[in-house]
């Protein structure tokens, strides 16, 4: 019987177009390993393509090469095709309109007559022969990309690539390791038993940045033997680590540093509980000069340096399209606990280990009261 890496081997050397997905919540190690995937299945004549729903990239992985290929809605899924039976009736010309969103299409026969006994409707397959989903622990996380084309997730073998013990192990290949420290270590391990030829400089860069990043610069836990070892045989690939370090860690702004620096002075703690929340309002993104892309990396660098804290939430105020005020809050759990039930009365989306949600018409204020009493009521 075939092990987990025999069957992801087999079954890429058996496809011909691949969709690599994974969920959007700042994931770094996601963004780097998807990279690094798509480079060594495009040199192995693999069509592929990447989709995370509402991708935005960090201003700090502009470094990664490919970056562009990453769409946010999949494209040209399936193709409907229109069959004539013209062998009683030429076609002369063809031509279409669209009116009222409606598109209409005319046939003209060269001669005799053409009716609606002679038209047939049919869709063709997938264009992807195979899915690979990278730290998603279940597919509903994937959000309108799932949601919206279920049929294509049901019908289609999916490889589950994931370290996180909420796994759903929903794939057809499940190659769950939860003695791996992120995603960008298991395709590396996959790439020196598969590709290991084909390792160089830029896959190699975008897996030690997904290191990197998932592991704080290797200063959680559960860093490994294995891990470092792993991180020492990218260099040897020609991982760029000064390239790594300079744009992960040495390029915030001032503003950044600064909207950072308040935040830190405001962090409340319940030491008993080991949860710490952050308020930050309008006025100290005002007086900071900084904005919400300025607090993507916040929660990373609290966890980093926070070995007593689980549970981190972030609630900062905004105002929505219309003016309105909005609460908006980010909760992390570094240990266990499913962020999505601590915060299930606020139609919260995200993953169990971050979540997200967005209170309206509310003040910061109340909304930092109801959130934390309830948090801390759950954890009771």
């Amino acid at each position: 019987m075939l092990n987990e890496i025999q069957q992801i081997k087999q079954e890429i050397e058996n496809c011909r177009h691949v969709l690599i997905v994974f969920n959007n919540h700042e994931n770094t190690d996601a963004t780097a390993s998807a990279l690094a995937l798509f480079s060594f299945l495009e040199k192995n004549n693999k069509s592929v393509d990447i989709t995370c729903t509402n991708f935005l990239p960090s201003k700090n992985l502009g470094f990664l090469t490919g970056l562009k290929n990453i769409r946010s809605e999949l494209e040209h899924l399936q193709k409907l095709i229109i069959k004539v039976d013209v062998s009683h009736a030429k076609i002369e010309s063809l031509s279409y309109d669209i009116k009222d969103n409606w598109l209409s299409i005319y046939l003209t026969p060269k001669n005799g007559l053409l009716t609606k006994d002679e038209i047939r409707t049919a869709q063709s397959a997938y264009k992807y022969d195979l899915i690979i989903t990278l730290g998603t622990s279940e597919l509903e996380t994937l959000g309108p990309i799932f949601l919206n084309n279920t049929d294509l997730f049901y019908r289609t073998n999916i490889i589950n690539i994931d370290y996180h013990a909420a796994n759903e192990r929903y794939g057809q290949i499940n190659f769950v390791d939860l003695n791996a420290t992120s995603i960008s270590e298991m395709i590396y391990r996959l790439a020196k038993q598969f590709w290991e030829t084909q390792l160089e400089e830029t896959n190699a860069t975008a897996l030690l940045t997904g290191m990197i990043a998932a592991t704080h610069s290797f200063k959680t836990t559960n860093v490994t033997p294995l891990t470092l070892q792993a991180a020492s045989e990218l260099i040897n690939h020609g991982a760029n680590r000064e390239k790594i370090i300079q744009n992960l860690y040495r390029t915030r702004s001032l503003s950044t540093l600064k909207l950072w620096g308040t935040a830190l002075s405001k962090i409340k703690i319940d030491q008993n509980k080991h949860f710490a929340w952050i308020t930050i309002t309008k006025e100290d993104f005002i007086k900071c000069g900084a904005n919400e892309e300025d607090l993507r990396d916040i929660i990373s660098e609290l966890i980093g340096n926070s070995p007593e804290i689980d549970l981190i939430l972030l609630l900062y105020e905004k105002e929505n399209l219309n003016g309105h005020n909005t609460v908006n809050g980010i909760l992390h759990s570094k240990k266990g606990h499913d962020t999505r039930l601590l915060l299930k009365s606020h139609n919260p989306s995200g993953t169990s280990e971050q979540s997200k949600i967005f209170i309206e018409n509310t003040t910061l204020l109340d909304a930092e009261k109801i959130l934390t009493e309830e948090i801390k009521k759950s954890l009771n």
